[in-house]
């Protein structure tokens, strides 16, 4: 059992800017899913993101990120490396990156170029999540490899090729990244295993577990990281950040029955019935069967529905029981304006946290 975890410093952020780590409060940001609600399109979905990064930088959060999903009706940043330079394009200070790039649907000399490229367009604001998952279901991910002999079981030595193709070039080095070589683009490692906290620690890069939809392996993760941690260039102390659903809404009511387009989707996607993000429906959770009220279970741990004070209280206990540095917050809602206004409650129920 993870007992709660007491901080002996302030959270250290990593700057790509000064090359340096500086000590912060609890940091604050967003992973968009870019939803494409029943009826909408994919330009709408990717108009919203724009919309809500814009919005969200004003309100203060500290960096966005966007995710590879691919052959889901659902979700439109398929191809992240460029939703994330039309995301960078529309803002100014807000960080962006990718929650992440599943390496092994990738070239990594291909990331390079592109991450380097969004580095020179926006220096100091971009960062590279990276999975190890396809993002996507066993046929669409054969037709995403780059050959037929791609493995996954390669990622820790495609992860070093690509901090490689990133970092100062050695002595007549024959390939480089060209952008990309000498921007040390901050490499953080995604997971929801041991297998990536274990990465994350041994090439001391931060770690973002994704517990806002497998938390079960959260307490030991975060043991096996910490405990582990290497420092490295990038990073000398070890740096969690942690996957977490807010639904906020005026009363409590109101959010439950917003929550409702997240629940139903991830019931779908659980199903193998994966869609665009249904509109909410009252009352919803009275109408599950046991096998679906067991599937939504598993995020409940990492998640907080409610008005502002439950909201707080939730963000609070949870912070203090994972002694996270950074949560990144995910809100599912069909109404665009109403997923703006959580960001909002949420924002504010966590100031000071």
């Amino acid at each position: 059992m993870l007992l709660p975890y007491k901080r002996t410093k302030l959270p250290l952020q990593w700057s790509s800017a000064t090359k340096e780590c500086t000590a912060v409060m609890t940091i604050f940001s967003v992973l968009d899913l870019s939803p494409i609600c029943e009826g909408d399109s994919a330009r709408e979905a990717i108009k919203n993101s724009v919309n809500l990064a814009r919005e969200t930088e004003k309100m203060g959060y500290y960096r966005y990120w966007l995710a590879e999903h691919h052959n889901m009706k659902g979700i439109a940043s398929a191809a992240t490396s460029l939703v994330i330079g039309h995301v960078a394009e529309h803002t100014t200070k807000i960080r962006v990156g990718s929650g992440g790039i599943m390496l092994p649907n990738h070239a990594p000399m291909i990331i390079a170029e592109q991450f380097g490229t969004l580095e020179a367009l926006y220096p100091g604001r971009i960062d590279l999540g990276l999975g190890r998952a396809p993002g996507t279901d066993g046929l669409t991910a054969q037709a995403l490899r780059r050959t037929l002999n791609s493995d996954p079981n390669n990622f820790p030595k495609d992860v070093l090729e690509l901090k490689a193709f990133l970092s100062d070039p050695i002595e007549n080095q024959p390939v480089c990244a060209v952008p990309g070589y000498s921007s040390k683009v901050p490499i953080y490692i995604l997971g929801s295993s041991l297998f990536g906290a274990q990465l994350a620690a041994i090439l001391g890069f931060p770690f973002a577990f994704a517990s806002h939809f497998a938390p079960d392996a959260l307490e030991n993760a975060l043991e096996v990281y910490r405990s582990e941690f290497q420092p490295s260039e990038q990073l000398k102390e070890p740096y969690v950040m942690l996957g977490f659903n807010i639904c906020a809404a005026d009363n409590e009511e109101e959010a439950k029955y917003l929550k409702s387009s997240g629940l139903q989707a991830l019931i779908n996607l659980r199903s193998g019935k994966p869609g665009p993000l249904p509109p909410p429906i009252r009352n919803f959770e009275e109408t599950l069967c046991s096998f679906e009220k067991q599937l939504l279970s598993q995020s409940k741990s990492a998640s907080a529905t409610g008005d502002l004070g439950k909201i707080r209280e939730e963000v609070s206990k949870f912070l203090k029981h994972t002694g996270a540095d950074e949560l990144i917050i995910t809100s599912q809602i069909f109404d665009h304006s109403s997923r703006v206004k959580s960001y909002e409650i949420a924002n504010e129920a966590c100031q000071g946290l």
